[in-house]
C-alpha cells in the first residue's frame, strides 16, 4: 500500500473516523486496473488512491460506505457478464463502459474500537468494566471515588469529566446513584452518544427527566434514555445487573442504522447505465431543463455529442 494512504489510514484510526481499504485482487483486460492497486474510501464518501478508472469508481464508493454500515467486508466483481453466476460471497455488478474488461475487488470496512463511558464506582460499574473490556470496548470510568485499582481493565479513570472528551458513537452508562445524574445527562446527551442508560429507579428518573426537560434537553434525546438501564433478564446481583446492562448495549449496537439504510437519492449514466449516487456525482449536465448524471467524464461528452447532433 501506498505510504500516503498508510498514514491517512493511521490518521483516521486515531481520529476514531470509520475508513474502508479497497483492493484489487485480480483483473482481465482492458481493465486499466492492476493486482495490488489499492485506495481508501472515508465514510463520507471522499475517495483516495487507486483501484480502476472513472467507471469502476462510483460503484466502489457506494459498496466501500455499504460495508462500513454493515460492518462486513465485500468481495466485489465488475464485469460486462454480471448476470453470470458469482462465485459464493461474490457481489456480482456491471461494468457499463466502453473500456470492458473486469476487475475483482475486496473491500475491507475498519472500524474504531468501540467506546464505553462509566459513570460511577459501584460493583455493577466494577463488574460491567470487566466484561466491556473482554468483549473488545475501550473502557473509560469517571467518578471522583473512583481507583484505578478497582479498575484494572479500564484505559482510564478520571474524577471528573469533560464533554468533549466523549468521542462520537459512544456508549454510556450512568450509575451516580443520584450524585450530579442530571449534570451528567446534560453533558453527555448534548455529545448524541449511541446509548445511554441510567441505573436508577423509574421514580428517580422520572424526576431527573423533569430537571433535564426545565434545562432545555429535547424530548426526542431524553427518549433515548434506557432507565433502568439493562435488559428485563430479572437480575439482581452487581454481576447480573452489569451482564443485563451489556446485553442491552449489544442489542442497541447491533441494530441497523436507519440513517444508513436511507437510500440516497441515484440516478442512472444515461450512456453506460451504471447506477450513480446524485450527492457524490462529480459529472452531471442539463439539457432541456433535465438534469443527467454521469459516472465519469467520458460518458457525460458522449452524451452531449449525441444530443448535439440529433
Amino acid at each position: 500500500m501506498r505510504p500516503d494512504l498508510l498514514a491517512l489510514a493511521a490518521s483516521l484510526s486515531a481520529q476514531g473516523e470509520r475508513f474502508a481499504l479497497v483492493t484489487v485482487v485480480r483483473r482481465e483486460p482492458p481493465s486499466s486496473a492492476r493486482v495490488g492497486d489499492t485506495a481508501l474510501v472515508t465514510e463520507g464518501g471522499d475517495y483516495h488512491g487507486w483501484a480502476g478508472g472513472g467507471c469502476t469508481r462510483e460503484t466502489v464508493v457506494r459498496e466501500a460506505q455499504r460495508a462500513m454500515a454493515e460492518g462486513e467486508p465485500r468481495f466485489l466483481s465488475l464485469s460486462p457478464d454480471a448476470a453470470a453466476a458469482p462465485r459464493p460471497g461474490m457481489v456480482a455488478l456491471p461494468m457499463t463502459c466502453d473500456s470492458g474488461g473486469t476487475v475483482e475487488i475486496y473491500v475491507e470496512p475498519v472500524l474504531p474500537v468501540p467506546r464505553l463511558f462509566l459513570f460511577g464506582a459501584s460493583p455493577a460499574v466494577r463488574c460491567l468494566a470487566r466484561i466491556a473490556h473482554a468483549m473488545g470496548y475501550r473502557v473509560d470510568v469517571v467518578h471522583p471515588d473512583a481507583d484505578a485499582a478497582d479498575f484494572p481493565d479500564a484505559q482510564g479513570v478520571q474524577k471528573t469529566f469533560a464533554s468533549e472528551t466523549l468521542p462520537r458513537g459512544a456508549h454510556v452508562l450512568v450509575a451516580t446513584m443520584g450524585d450530579d445524574d442530571v449534570e451528567v445527562l446534560h453533558s453527555v446527551l448534548a455529545r448524541e452518544p449511541a446509548y445511554v442508560g441510567v441505573i436508577a429507579s423509574r421514580k428517580r428518573f422520572d424526576t431527573v427527566r423533569g430537571e433535564l426537560l426545565a434545562r432545555g434537553v429535547p424530548e426526542a434525546a431524553l427518549a433515548r434514555v434506557a432507565a433502568p438501564a439493562g435488559l428485563d433478564l430479572g437480575a439482581r446481583t452487581p454481576e447480573e445487573i452489569a451482564l443485563s446492562v451489556m446485553a442491552q448495549i449489544v442489542q442497541e449496537r447491533r441494530k441497523p442504522d436507519e440513517k444508513s439504510e436511507e437510500k440516497a437519492a441515484e440516478a442512472v449514466d444515461p450512456v453506460c447505465g451504471m447506477t450513480v449516487a446524485v450527492a457524490r456525482a462529480r459529472h452531471s449536465a442539463q439539457v432541456e431543463g433535465i438534469t443527467y448524471y454521469f459516472c465519469c467524464a467520458g460518458c457525460r461528452s458522449k452524451f452531449l455529442q449525441l444530443k448535439e447532433n440529433r
